[in-house]
């Protein structure tokens, strides 16, 4: 198992299963919630209205799933592995929202190549990476794993 930081892309030849990718952090701000509120059109009171969050489950307002699952793919590119090879993000296999995600909190991502199968057709291959989202105090927020097309070496 390797640890990589990247300079640049990583073409589909230089994946191997095991290697693991660390993303920088990134605070949840309260713009994000309501940006993404608008812009998804989900005004669900437990992210919008403080007074009935301080009586849900979570005490507090929480970020949407989704908005956290989209900050995870703008993370995952922040590595640089991606950066310029990346063809497709192909789809989730899988995904969990473990805990939430809070206003104020600040996630990072922890990526694992768990598979690797080469796609000569396409001038590369898929990569299946495991997705680990943690919060500032090393929890796991949410997790799964997505595939991605990934371009092969030039010739």
């Amino acid at each position: 198992m390797t640890t990589m930081p990247a300079a640049r892309g990583m073409y589909f030849e230089e994946f191997e299963v095991g290697q693991k990718m660390f993303s920088p952090g990134r605070t949840i701000t309260e713009t994000d919630v309501v940006g993404f509120a608008g812009l998804s059109g989900d005004y669900n009171l437990i992210h919008t209205d403080a007074e009935y969050s301080k009586n849900s489950p979570f005490g507090a307002r929480v970020a949407h799933g989704l908005l956290g699952l989209s900050i995870a793919s703008g993370l995952a590119l922040r590595t640089g592995v991606l950066e310029g090879t990346v063809m497709a993000f192909r789809e989730i296999n899988s995904w969990k929202f473990v805990k939430p995600i809070f206003i104020g909190d600040t996630i990072r991502v922890e990526m694992e190549i768990v598979e690797t199968k080469a796609m000569k057709r396409l001038g590369g291959g898929k990569v299946e990476l495991l997705f680990n989202v943690l919060n500032q105090s090393d929890e796991t927020t949410m997790k799964g794993v997505w595939s991605v097309l990934v371009m092969g070496k030039p010739e």
